[in-house]
């Protein structure tokens, strides 16, 4: 699910930092795929959190 909401990135003003997911999306998502409410709403910060740590690590190191 997280990879189909990789164009629902939330990016700071400068656009070279990503903040994170824009969750109306993903849970609409979530919810048309039929996957369960309350899991989605325990493991979406967690894969959120990695998602924004790995791209922003990635940005980072493309600018070096």
């Amino acid at each position: 699910m997280i990879t189909r909401c990789s164009g629902q990135l939330r990016l700071a003003q400068n656009a070279t930092v990503v903040i994170g997911l824009d969750l109306s999306p993903a849970l609409s998502l979530a919810t048309a795929l039929g996957y369960d409410m309350t899991s989605i709403a325990e493991l979406l910060p967690a894969a959120e959190a990695g998602l924004v740590t790995a791209v922003n690590e990635r940005l980072a190191s493309q600018h070096d």
